[in-house]
Protein backbone atom coordinates (compact mmCIF):
# COMPACT_ATOMS: atom_id res chain seq x y z
CA UNK A 1 0.00 0.00 0.00
CA UNK A 2 1.21 3.39 -0.37
CA UNK A 3 0.73 4.85 3.13
CA UNK A 4 3.08 1.79 4.05
CA UNK A 5 5.64 2.82 1.31
CA UNK A 6 5.59 6.26 2.55
CA UNK A 7 5.72 5.47 6.27
CA UNK A 8 9.08 3.13 5.10
CA UNK A 9 10.94 5.64 3.20
CA UNK A 10 10.76 8.48 5.78
CA UNK A 11 11.69 6.12 8.93
CA UNK A 12 14.37 5.54 6.43
CA UNK A 13 14.91 9.04 5.74
CA UNK A 14 14.65 10.00 9.75
CA UNK A 15 17.73 11.50 11.15
CA UNK A 16 20.17 10.62 8.49
CA UNK A 17 22.56 13.62 7.56
CA UNK A 18 21.95 15.15 3.94
CA UNK A 19 25.25 13.71 2.80
CA UNK A 20 23.92 9.98 3.30
CA UNK A 21 23.92 7.47 0.67
CA UNK A 22 20.04 7.00 1.36
CA UNK A 23 18.92 10.97 0.81
CA UNK A 24 21.46 10.69 -2.81
CA UNK A 25 19.45 7.28 -3.68
CA UNK A 26 15.96 9.27 -3.28
CA UNK A 27 17.58 12.05 -4.69
CA UNK A 28 18.85 10.42 -7.97
CA UNK A 29 15.70 8.45 -8.40
CA UNK A 30 13.25 11.42 -8.55
CA UNK A 31 15.69 13.44 -10.74
CA UNK A 32 15.60 10.74 -13.25
CA UNK A 33 12.05 11.14 -13.57
CA UNK A 34 12.26 14.69 -14.94
CA UNK A 35 13.37 13.96 -18.22
CA UNK A 36 10.70 11.12 -18.85
CA UNK A 37 7.74 13.73 -17.61
CA UNK A 38 9.34 16.11 -20.04
CA UNK A 39 7.02 14.83 -23.69
CA UNK A 40 4.00 15.33 -21.61
CA UNK A 41 5.29 18.84 -20.43
CA UNK A 42 6.15 19.87 -23.72
CA UNK A 43 2.61 18.18 -25.24
CA UNK A 44 0.87 20.37 -22.74
CA UNK A 45 2.69 23.58 -23.39
CA UNK A 46 2.32 22.87 -27.32
CA UNK A 47 -1.07 21.64 -27.12
CA UNK A 48 -4.10 23.44 -27.21
CA UNK A 49 -6.78 20.43 -26.76
CA UNK A 50 -6.45 17.27 -24.55
CA UNK A 51 -7.59 14.88 -26.69
CA UNK A 52 -3.95 15.28 -29.08
CA UNK A 53 -2.10 14.90 -25.69
CA UNK A 54 -3.88 11.92 -24.92
CA UNK A 55 -3.45 10.12 -27.97
CA UNK A 56 0.02 11.16 -27.81
CA UNK A 57 0.37 9.38 -24.32
CA UNK A 58 -1.86 6.46 -25.87
CA UNK A 59 0.33 5.87 -28.74
CA UNK A 60 3.69 5.78 -26.34
CA UNK A 61 2.06 3.89 -23.02
CA UNK A 62 4.24 1.02 -23.92
CA UNK A 63 7.28 2.64 -24.18
CA UNK A 64 7.17 5.77 -21.28
CA UNK A 65 5.68 2.33 -19.22
CA UNK A 66 8.99 0.60 -19.88
CA UNK A 67 10.90 3.27 -19.08
CA UNK A 68 9.34 3.92 -15.84
CA UNK A 69 9.34 0.45 -14.74
CA UNK A 70 13.59 0.19 -15.87
CA UNK A 71 13.80 3.50 -13.67
CA UNK A 72 12.28 1.79 -10.50
CA UNK A 73 13.95 -1.70 -11.31
CA UNK A 74 17.90 0.14 -11.63
CA UNK A 75 17.31 2.89 -9.01
CA UNK A 76 14.85 1.35 -6.51
CA UNK A 77 15.39 -2.06 -6.15
CA UNK A 78 11.18 -2.61 -7.39
CA UNK A 79 10.39 -4.67 -9.70
CA UNK A 80 6.59 -3.37 -11.21
CA UNK A 81 5.06 -6.62 -12.62
CA UNK A 82 3.07 -5.67 -16.20
CA UNK A 83 -0.58 -5.92 -16.11
CA UNK A 84 -1.09 -7.86 -18.70
CA UNK A 85 1.40 -10.32 -20.60
CA UNK A 86 2.92 -8.74 -23.55
CA UNK A 87 0.96 -11.46 -25.98
CA UNK A 88 -2.31 -10.03 -24.44
CA UNK A 89 -1.62 -5.89 -24.57
CA UNK A 90 -3.96 -4.31 -27.25
CA UNK A 91 -2.13 -2.82 -30.44
CA UNK A 92 -5.48 -0.89 -31.79
CA UNK A 93 -5.49 2.45 -30.54
CA UNK A 94 -9.29 2.04 -30.11
CA UNK A 95 -8.80 -1.23 -28.44
CA UNK A 96 -6.92 0.42 -26.03
CA UNK A 97 -9.14 3.56 -25.34
CA UNK A 98 -11.75 -0.01 -24.78
CA UNK A 99 -9.56 -1.43 -22.49
CA UNK A 100 -9.95 -0.20 -18.78
CA UNK A 101 -6.60 -1.21 -17.45
CA UNK A 102 -5.15 0.73 -19.49
CA UNK A 103 -6.29 4.08 -18.12
CA UNK A 104 -4.86 3.19 -14.80
CA UNK A 105 -1.29 3.76 -16.81
CA UNK A 106 -2.75 6.84 -18.71
CA UNK A 107 -3.66 8.59 -15.62
CA UNK A 108 0.05 7.61 -14.36
CA UNK A 109 1.67 9.18 -17.70
CA UNK A 110 -0.64 12.28 -17.77
CA UNK A 111 -1.37 13.38 -14.28
CA UNK A 112 0.81 11.08 -11.64
CA UNK A 113 4.35 11.33 -13.80
CA UNK A 114 3.95 15.28 -14.23
CA UNK A 115 3.04 16.33 -10.90
CA UNK A 116 5.63 14.25 -9.10
CA UNK A 117 8.47 15.11 -11.50
CA UNK A 118 7.36 18.78 -10.53
CA UNK A 119 7.96 17.91 -6.93
CA UNK A 120 11.44 16.69 -7.80
CA UNK A 121 12.44 19.48 -9.87
CA UNK A 122 11.38 21.52 -6.27
CA UNK A 123 13.62 19.43 -4.33
CA UNK A 124 16.46 19.61 -6.79
CA UNK A 125 15.89 23.45 -6.02
CA UNK A 126 15.81 23.01 -2.50
CA UNK A 127 19.40 21.53 -2.71
CA UNK A 128 20.98 23.96 -5.12
CA UNK A 129 19.28 26.92 -2.98
CA UNK A 130 20.57 24.84 0.55
CA UNK A 131 24.07 24.27 -0.42
CA UNK A 132 24.55 28.19 -1.86
CA UNK A 133 22.82 29.58 1.26
CA UNK A 134 24.36 27.53 3.56
CA UNK A 135 27.44 28.52 2.75
CA UNK A 136 26.94 32.59 2.51
CA UNK A 137 28.68 32.75 6.07
CA UNK A 138 31.87 31.79 4.62
CA UNK A 139 32.30 33.25 1.30
CA UNK A 140 30.30 37.08 2.05
CA UNK A 141 33.53 37.82 3.95
CA UNK A 142 35.87 37.16 1.22
CA UNK A 143 34.08 39.80 -0.97
CA UNK A 144 36.02 43.12 -1.55
CA UNK A 145 35.91 45.85 1.21
CA UNK A 146 34.89 48.14 -1.59
CA UNK A 147 32.03 46.41 -2.76
CA UNK A 148 28.54 47.59 -1.85
CA UNK A 149 26.61 44.48 -1.80
CA UNK A 150 29.33 43.56 1.01
CA UNK A 151 27.61 45.00 4.14
CA UNK A 152 24.20 44.03 2.95
CA UNK A 153 25.51 40.06 2.87
CA UNK A 154 27.30 40.57 6.51
CA UNK A 155 23.58 41.69 7.62
CA UNK A 156 22.09 38.70 6.10
CA UNK A 157 25.12 36.14 6.40
CA UNK A 158 23.77 34.64 9.26
CA UNK A 159 19.56 34.64 8.30
CA UNK A 160 20.72 33.51 4.97
CA UNK A 161 23.48 30.15 6.17
CA UNK A 162 20.30 29.14 8.72
CA UNK A 163 18.06 29.03 5.91
CA UNK A 164 19.86 27.17 3.39
CA UNK A 165 21.19 24.95 6.59
CA UNK A 166 16.73 24.14 6.88
CA UNK A 167 17.04 23.54 3.69
CA UNK A 168 19.54 20.94 3.41
CA UNK A 169 17.65 19.29 6.89
CA UNK A 170 14.31 19.37 4.55
CA UNK A 171 15.44 17.87 1.72
CA UNK A 172 16.49 14.17 2.44
CA UNK A 173 12.76 14.47 3.96
CA UNK A 174 11.13 15.92 0.82
CA UNK A 175 12.93 12.98 -1.52
CA UNK A 176 12.35 10.09 0.35
CA UNK A 177 8.33 12.02 0.38
CA UNK A 178 8.58 11.63 -2.98
CA UNK A 179 10.28 8.57 -3.55
CA UNK A 180 7.75 6.79 -1.29
CA UNK A 181 4.92 8.68 -3.63
CA UNK A 182 6.18 7.37 -6.84
CA UNK A 183 7.25 4.02 -5.31
CA UNK A 184 3.11 3.58 -4.50
CA UNK A 185 1.76 5.38 -7.10
CA UNK A 186 3.96 3.18 -9.81
CA UNK A 187 3.04 0.08 -7.73
CA UNK A 188 -1.22 1.29 -8.15
CA UNK A 189 -1.18 2.33 -11.49
CA UNK A 190 1.55 0.85 -13.70
CA UNK A 191 1.52 -2.81 -11.68
CA UNK A 192 -1.49 -4.95 -11.39
CA UNK A 193 -4.38 -4.57 -8.99
CA UNK A 194 -5.74 -7.01 -6.50
CA UNK A 195 -8.05 -8.19 -9.60
CA UNK A 196 -5.66 -8.28 -11.87
CA UNK A 197 -3.54 -10.35 -9.64
CA UNK A 198 -6.16 -12.64 -8.65
CA UNK A 199 -6.94 -13.32 -11.85
CA UNK A 200 -2.85 -13.71 -12.77
CA UNK A 201 -2.59 -16.16 -9.61
CA UNK A 202 -5.44 -18.24 -11.39
CA UNK A 203 -4.33 -18.40 -14.22
CA UNK A 204 -0.52 -19.44 -13.08
CA UNK A 205 -2.50 -22.07 -10.76
CA UNK A 206 -4.46 -23.83 -13.59
CA UNK A 207 -0.78 -24.07 -15.78
CA UNK A 208 0.48 -25.31 -12.85
CA UNK A 209 -1.95 -27.96 -12.21
CA UNK A 210 -1.99 -28.73 -15.92
CA UNK A 211 1.61 -29.54 -15.61
CA UNK A 212 1.19 -31.38 -12.69
CA UNK A 213 -1.56 -33.67 -14.18
CA UNK A 214 0.56 -34.67 -17.37
CA UNK A 215 3.21 -34.79 -15.31
CA UNK A 216 1.47 -37.63 -13.15
CA UNK A 217 -0.09 -39.19 -16.21
CA UNK A 218 3.45 -39.29 -18.06
CA UNK A 219 4.73 -41.37 -14.87
CA UNK A 220 2.17 -43.30 -14.75
CA UNK A 221 2.57 -44.40 -18.41
CA UNK A 222 6.32 -45.02 -17.60
CA UNK A 223 5.56 -47.38 -14.65
CA UNK A 224 3.32 -48.80 -16.84
CA UNK A 225 6.02 -49.65 -19.42
CA UNK A 226 8.87 -50.58 -16.87
CA UNK A 227 6.11 -53.44 -15.37
CA UNK A 228 4.79 -54.65 -18.89
CA UNK A 229 8.42 -54.98 -20.20
CA UNK A 230 10.35 -55.79 -17.23
CA UNK A 231 8.38 -57.39 -14.11
CA UNK A 232 5.86 -59.36 -16.15
CA UNK A 233 8.11 -60.43 -18.81
CA UNK A 234 10.21 -62.20 -15.93
CA UNK A 235 7.27 -63.36 -14.32
CA UNK A 236 6.01 -64.73 -18.05
CA UNK A 237 9.30 -66.78 -18.58
CA UNK A 238 8.78 -67.52 -14.73
CA UNK A 239 5.63 -69.21 -15.15
CA UNK A 240 7.15 -71.02 -18.88
CA UNK A 241 9.93 -72.70 -16.96
CA UNK A 242 7.92 -73.90 -13.94
CA UNK A 243 5.37 -75.15 -16.01
CA UNK A 244 8.20 -77.02 -18.33
CA UNK A 245 9.30 -78.88 -14.95
CA UNK A 246 5.50 -79.53 -13.88
CA UNK A 247 5.38 -81.24 -17.44
CA UNK A 248 8.83 -82.86 -17.36
CA UNK A 249 9.75 -83.85 -14.33
CA UNK A 250 7.51 -86.72 -13.68
CA UNK A 251 10.30 -88.85 -11.67
CA UNK A 252 10.52 -86.40 -8.92
CA UNK A 253 8.87 -87.48 -4.95
CA UNK A 254 5.49 -85.87 -4.84
CA UNK A 255 6.53 -83.45 -2.18
CA UNK A 256 9.01 -81.72 -4.66
CA UNK A 257 6.73 -82.02 -7.52
CA UNK A 258 3.39 -80.63 -5.52
CA UNK A 259 6.32 -77.33 -5.00
CA UNK A 260 6.59 -76.85 -8.41
CA UNK A 261 3.12 -76.86 -9.01
CA UNK A 262 2.47 -74.52 -5.96
CA UNK A 263 4.82 -71.91 -7.62
CA UNK A 264 3.58 -72.49 -11.41
CA UNK A 265 0.31 -71.15 -9.87
CA UNK A 266 1.46 -68.83 -7.75
CA UNK A 267 3.62 -67.50 -10.96
CA UNK A 268 0.53 -67.73 -13.08
CA UNK A 269 -1.87 -65.51 -10.13
CA UNK A 270 0.92 -62.94 -9.81
CA UNK A 271 1.01 -62.63 -13.38
CA UNK A 272 -3.01 -62.11 -13.86
CA UNK A 273 -2.32 -59.92 -10.68
CA UNK A 274 0.07 -57.94 -12.45
CA UNK A 275 -1.84 -57.45 -15.39
CA UNK A 276 -4.35 -55.96 -13.62
CA UNK A 277 -2.20 -53.72 -11.96
CA UNK A 278 -0.53 -52.73 -15.24
CA UNK A 279 -4.34 -52.07 -16.86
CA UNK A 280 -4.94 -49.79 -13.90
CA UNK A 281 -2.08 -48.10 -14.26
CA UNK A 282 -2.34 -47.14 -17.86
CA UNK A 283 -3.80 -49.29 -20.36
CA UNK A 284 -2.06 -49.86 -23.93
CA UNK A 285 -5.29 -50.03 -25.82
CA UNK A 286 -5.69 -46.56 -24.67
CA UNK A 287 -2.28 -45.63 -25.93
CA UNK A 288 -2.22 -47.68 -29.31
CA UNK A 289 -5.91 -47.41 -30.03
CA UNK A 290 -7.39 -45.07 -28.44
CA UNK A 291 -10.67 -44.28 -25.85
CA UNK A 292 -12.46 -45.93 -28.54
CA UNK A 293 -11.67 -49.31 -28.37
CA UNK A 294 -10.31 -48.96 -24.93
CA UNK A 295 -14.05 -48.41 -23.71
CA UNK A 296 -15.09 -51.15 -25.84
CA UNK A 297 -12.61 -53.45 -23.55
CA UNK A 298 -14.05 -51.87 -20.67
CA UNK A 299 -17.80 -53.16 -21.72
CA UNK A 300 -16.48 -56.59 -23.09
CA UNK A 301 -15.19 -56.73 -19.33
CA UNK A 302 -17.92 -55.75 -17.40
CA UNK A 303 -20.53 -58.45 -15.81
CA UNK A 304 -23.55 -56.69 -16.75
CA UNK A 305 -24.42 -56.08 -20.45
CA UNK A 306 -22.85 -52.56 -21.41
CA UNK A 307 -25.06 -51.26 -24.91
CA UNK A 308 -21.69 -48.64 -25.95
CA UNK A 309 -22.28 -45.64 -27.95
CA UNK A 310 -19.40 -43.74 -29.00
CA UNK A 311 -19.21 -40.89 -31.29
CA UNK A 312 -15.69 -38.94 -31.05
CA UNK A 313 -15.85 -35.99 -34.05
CA UNK A 314 -12.66 -34.10 -31.98
CA UNK A 315 -9.11 -34.82 -30.82
CA UNK A 316 -9.10 -35.62 -26.95
CA UNK A 317 -5.78 -34.93 -24.79
CA UNK A 318 -4.04 -37.91 -24.07
CA UNK A 319 -4.78 -36.95 -20.20
CA UNK A 320 -8.63 -36.03 -20.09
CA UNK A 321 -8.80 -39.73 -22.58
CA UNK A 322 -6.77 -41.32 -19.42
CA UNK A 323 -9.42 -39.88 -17.00
CA UNK A 324 -12.60 -40.46 -19.04
CA UNK A 325 -11.00 -44.29 -19.58
CA UNK A 326 -10.74 -44.82 -15.24
CA UNK A 327 -14.13 -42.50 -14.91
CA UNK A 328 -15.76 -45.47 -16.59
CA UNK A 329 -14.26 -48.15 -15.58
CA UNK A 330 -14.88 -46.96 -12.06
CA UNK A 331 -18.40 -46.11 -12.71
CA UNK A 332 -19.22 -49.59 -14.12
CA UNK A 333 -17.29 -50.87 -11.25
CA UNK A 334 -19.31 -49.17 -8.67
CA UNK A 335 -22.96 -50.11 -10.83
CA UNK A 336 -22.30 -53.61 -10.26
CA UNK A 337 -21.42 -53.63 -6.82
CA UNK A 338 -24.36 -51.34 -5.87
CA UNK A 339 -27.04 -50.49 -8.22
CA UNK A 340 -28.34 -53.92 -8.77
CA UNK A 341 -28.85 -53.55 -11.88
CA UNK A 342 -29.33 -55.56 -15.39
CA UNK A 343 -27.83 -53.58 -17.77
CA UNK A 344 -26.12 -50.38 -18.29
CA UNK A 345 -26.50 -47.87 -21.31
CA UNK A 346 -22.85 -45.87 -22.12
CA UNK A 347 -22.57 -42.80 -23.96
CA UNK A 348 -19.61 -40.81 -25.52
CA UNK A 349 -20.00 -37.70 -27.56
CA UNK A 350 -17.61 -34.78 -28.35
CA UNK A 351 -18.83 -31.33 -28.97
CA UNK A 352 -17.85 -27.75 -28.90
CA UNK A 353 -14.65 -28.80 -27.45
CA UNK A 354 -16.21 -31.02 -24.90
CA UNK A 355 -16.18 -34.58 -23.99
CA UNK A 356 -19.91 -35.45 -22.54
CA UNK A 357 -20.11 -39.61 -20.71
CA UNK A 358 -23.20 -40.29 -19.77
CA UNK A 359 -23.78 -43.93 -17.92
CA UNK A 360 -27.28 -44.90 -16.99
CA UNK A 361 -28.65 -48.03 -15.57
CA UNK A 362 -31.42 -49.53 -14.57
CA UNK A 363 -30.62 -50.62 -10.87
CA UNK A 364 -32.22 -49.60 -7.64
CA UNK A 365 -31.19 -45.90 -7.86
CA UNK A 366 -30.91 -43.42 -4.37
CA UNK A 367 -27.03 -42.97 -5.15
CA UNK A 368 -25.65 -40.54 -3.05
CA UNK A 369 -21.77 -38.86 -3.23
CA UNK A 370 -22.11 -38.02 0.44
CA UNK A 371 -22.65 -41.14 1.53
CA UNK A 372 -19.96 -42.74 -0.29
CA UNK A 373 -20.59 -44.42 -2.56
CA UNK A 374 -17.57 -43.86 -5.01
CA UNK A 375 -19.09 -40.88 -6.78
CA UNK A 376 -17.14 -38.62 -4.74
CA UNK A 377 -14.07 -40.43 -5.87
CA UNK A 378 -15.11 -39.97 -9.87
CA UNK A 379 -16.16 -36.32 -9.19
CA UNK A 380 -12.48 -35.65 -8.10
CA UNK A 381 -10.67 -37.26 -10.86
CA UNK A 382 -13.09 -35.19 -13.14
CA UNK A 383 -12.45 -32.38 -11.39
CA UNK A 384 -8.87 -32.74 -12.06
CA UNK A 385 -8.99 -31.82 -15.75
CA UNK A 386 -11.57 -28.41 -14.97
CA UNK A 387 -14.63 -31.66 -15.68
CA UNK A 388 -17.80 -31.29 -13.70
CA UNK A 389 -19.91 -34.79 -13.04
CA UNK A 390 -23.37 -34.42 -11.92
CA UNK A 391 -25.78 -37.66 -10.43
CA UNK A 392 -29.68 -38.26 -11.63
CA UNK A 393 -30.63 -41.12 -9.07
CA UNK A 394 -33.91 -41.08 -7.75
CA UNK A 395 -35.20 -44.04 -5.33
CA UNK A 396 -36.14 -46.82 -7.26
CA UNK A 397 -34.12 -45.88 -10.26
CA UNK A 398 -32.60 -45.22 -12.76
CA UNK A 399 -29.74 -43.70 -12.41
CA UNK A 400 -27.66 -41.19 -14.95
CA UNK A 401 -24.06 -39.94 -14.22
CA UNK A 402 -23.21 -37.46 -17.06
CA UNK A 403 -19.40 -36.18 -16.69
CA UNK A 404 -18.29 -33.51 -18.79
CA UNK A 405 -14.77 -32.77 -19.46
CA UNK A 406 -12.70 -30.69 -22.06
CA UNK A 407 -11.21 -31.92 -24.76
CA UNK A 408 -7.83 -29.85 -24.64
CA UNK A 409 -6.35 -28.49 -21.41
Amino acid sequence: MPSTTLRRALARSAGRPPWSAGAWRDTRFIAAGIPMALPVWTALATSKALLPLLGLVLLGLRVLTMAQRGRLRALRGVEVPPLLRSTDIPAGLLTRLRTGVNWRMVAYHLLVAPLLAAGAAVVLYAWGAGLAMSTVFGWAWTMPHSSPVRELWLVLDIPLTLVGALLLFAAPWAAALLAGLEEGAARRLLGPGRTEALERRVEEIAESRAGLVDAVDAERRRIERDLHDGAQQRLTSLAMNLGLARRTLKDLPPEALQVIVDAHEEAQAAIDELRDLVRGLHPAVLEDRGLDAALSGIAARSPLPVRLDVHLVEPIAPTVEAVAYFTVSEALTNVAKHAGASRVVLSVRTAGGRLSLVISDDGRGGADPARGTGLTGLRKRAASVDGTLSVLSPLGGPTTITVELPCAL
